[in-house]
């Protein structure tokens, strides 16, 4: 009897380190940056400002303001339309889709960078870690339009 109690009280002790452990990594998981945590670094910025400029600012503007039906990339609207979002979101929507006439012509890590000017120039700070070009990765970085 002194054994089925002990090896009951061995399961039941592991079945509680085994929730306190699943417990914490859901914590974890839900801990994430934001975009005022510096997410990107001011030379992938910088590489960003040319490749906008020749892919992305004939339809978006050279300011990023938008012209005509293509919408602004920097400023208020842009920042509250994706405002609790991610930036993989706003990633995945640059990946596939833009530039429009031909998304296959810059690479996951230019468009990385052109991401990385977008949020300069909305004002989001720069850090020491560059920004990932992989969705999955950017998932996990909030996009908020007010600094928490």
């Amino acid at each position: 009897m002194a054994r089925i109690a002990t090896a009951a009280g061995v399961i039941l002790c592991w079945a509680c380190v085994a929730t306190s452990v699943a417990a914490g990594r859901g914590s974890a998981a839900r801990q994430t940056q934001s975009v005022w945590d510096g997410v990107y670094t001011q030379a992938q910025a910088q590489r960003g400002e040319p490749l906008y400029e020749a892919a992305c600012a004939e339809c978006h503007g050279s300011d990023l303001t938008g012209i005509e039906v293509a919408p602004g990339l920097a400023g208020g609207e842009f920042v509250w339309n994706w405002n609790g979002l991610t930036v993989g979101d706003l990633f995945e929507r640059v990946r596939i889709s833009m530039p429009q006439a031909d998304p296959n012509s810059i690479s996951r890590q230019e468009k990385a960078d052109i991401l990385a000017y977008m949020l300069q120039v909305s004002g989001f700070p720069a850090g020491e870690t560059e920004m990932a070009s992989r969705t999955n990765q950017l998932r996990g970085v909030s996009f908020l339009a007010v600094e928490p």
